[in-house]
């Protein structure tokens, strides 16, 4: 144990520079995030006079939309160098913040809420994963762990500090701080540690062109890469869904506010342990045999959050949903340039990036049509958590097929 703390120091130490920038990447994606935008639900449902279903169906369709550009654009880092692409998206990020702000219509809601999620979500969480799943190889478990932590710190400290804001500001207010804090924070800090590629050695080098480098074109008839898609869905519909009725869910349980946003802490530091773990078990197993492990503790968190009515079971849900955050990060940062190579990569891994978003996207609106015609949260979750117990079944089968494959050659 000791052996592997140092040799994980020693990563840390010689990679701080890039892991860093990943990081700061995946905090500031938060803008983005749904768990972010959903803390200001309440205000935006009364400001623009809308039902959790009216809230639901916009924040659908804008994030639909957002998972089709998403396709589109994500193959620019197989083109463009990281810094630039980063730099570009802090920017326009920073303007989406500034168009919610200043939103006084539903056109300019749903626009702004559009490029939140393309940006946000999307492309700055996309360019992270690239990045890491490129620069690393032998590491590359570690790296996407380490860089995932930025999402962590970003959902255990931000819902706390946004509390804290609206106590002595409004909501638009707010949302001024965080455009502010990309421009003076996020842009100068990534272009430090973003603007060296890192290297790999000869070694990985040569190890990333051994084998088949896979084009997109051939991964999307690639019915594995579909099987595994079905699990991608599971963490951001179910955990995109509960974020964004945290409001509802609160009143539905006679909670106070404090008792969503304070479990938030619990489910990072959940996260961020068990991310590390994973990352160090995935450079020593591979990814792909720890593929079918997220969905058991998010099966349980749904049938806990289910059932319950205690304000330990938000504990309890974000615990279990901390859990499979953390092994799923580090699994789906490493996985896709295992299976299909890095020289196509950024294309790739937009398609799976849409495929999350569109996940986030069908969630809400989903969700909140089903609220509106009578069928309650509580009821939504146990089904969730049944479909995550179907899924896993399904994911131990393709991993054993996966693994033939790569045996085979």
């Amino acid at each position: 144990m000791r052996d592997q703390f140092r040799v994980f120091g020693r990563f840390l130490k010689l990679n701080a520079r890039w892991l860093i920038g990943g990081v700061l990447l995946t905090f500031f994606s938060s803008v983005g995030q749904t768990f972010f935008i959903a803390s200001f639900a309440g205000f935006i449902r009364e400001d623009f006079g809308l039902s959790h279903g009216g809230f639901g169906l916009i924040y659908m369709i804008a994030t639909l939309a957002s998972a089709i550009t998403l396709v589109i654009i994500g193959r620019v880092l197989d083109e463009v160098a990281v810094f630039k692409v980063a730099a570009v998206l802090i920017v326009l990020l920073a303007g989406a913040s500034l168009t919610l702000a200043s939103a006084r219509s539903v056109p300019m809601l749903l626009l702004s809420i559009y490029l939140l999620r393309l940006l946000g979500q999307g492309m700055m969480s996309h360019t992270a994963m690239v990045a890491m799943g490129r620069w690393f190889v032998a590491e590359r478990g570690r790296a996407v762990s380490v860089t995932t932590t930025g999402h962590q710190l970003g959902e255990g400290i931000l819902p706390l500090l946004v509390v804290g804001l609206l106590c002595w500001s409004d909501w638009r207010t707010t949302w001024v701080v965080a455009a502010a804090a990309l421009v003076l924070i996020a842009l100068p800090l990534s272009h430090l540690c973003l603007s060296a590629p890192r290297t790999p050695s000869q070694q990985d080098r040569d190890n990333q062109e051994n084998g088949k480098q896979w084009t997109r074109a051939e991964v999307l008839v690639d019915s594995s890469f579909w099987a595994v898609c079905t699990g991608i869905l599971a963490p951001a519909f179910i955990g995109t869904s509960v974020f964004f009725h945290q409001v509802h869910l609160s009143e539905l349980k006679d909670w106070s506010a404090s008792v969503v946003a304070g479990s938030f802490a619990v489910m990072a530091m959940t996260s961020v342990t068990v991310g590390l773990v994973t990352g160090q078990l995935i450079d020593r197993i591979s990814a792909r045999q720890m593929l079918p492990l997220f969905l058991l503790p998010l099966s349980l968190g749904c049938l806990v959050l289910g059932l319950g009515q205690q304000p330990l079971t938000m504990t309890m849900f974000m615990f279990l949903l901390g859990c499979s955050y953390g092994v799923s990060s580090a699994v789906f940062g490493a996985i896709w340039p295992e299976l299909y190579g890095t020289r196509h990569l950024g294309a790739i891994r937009s398609i799976v990036s849409a495929a999350m978003v569109f996940a986030s996207a069908l969630g809400p609106g989903l969700t909140g049509w089903l609220i509106d015609n009578g069928i309650g949260l509580e009821s939504q979750l146990l089904v969730m958590g049944a479909y995550c117990l179907v899924t896993m079944m399904i994911l131990v089968r393709v991993t054993a097929r996966l693994k033939l494959r790569l045996q085979t050659g």
